[in-house]
């Protein structure tokens, strides 16, 4: 699996406590295999990103790409080796978060 910024690696964390504190450990299980499933597709092919995700194509940056996993965003630097650095439910305010 591909190494974590700081900022990525905290969202996760977060995403996680909060379905385990909401004792959801479907949510927690589908958490996880968005981060394996695309870890990867981008170690495989560290170009198969999009530039932005669909509903936010201002998000695009020339070191960013932009996988989307289940029912999440992941946005991964291009540097090498590849680094997730954002994972973002589906319906957050991704702009806001940034």
């Amino acid at each position: 699996m591909i190494g974590f910024a700081a900022r990525a690696a905290r969202q996760f964390r977060d995403l996680r406590e909060h379905y385990e504190d909401l004792g959801r450990p479907e949510a927690v299980r589908g958490l996880i295999a968005a981060i394996e499933d695309p870890s990867r597709k981008i170690e495989a092919n560290p170009a198969l990103g999009l530039a932005a995700p669909r509903p936010y194509p201002h998000l695009a940056r020339p070191d960013r790409l932009w996988i989307k996993a289940g029912r999440y965003w992941v946005t991964y630097s291009t540097t090498q080796p590849p680094l997730i650095v954002g994972v973002f439910f589906e319906t957050a305010n991704i702009p806001r978060r940034i």
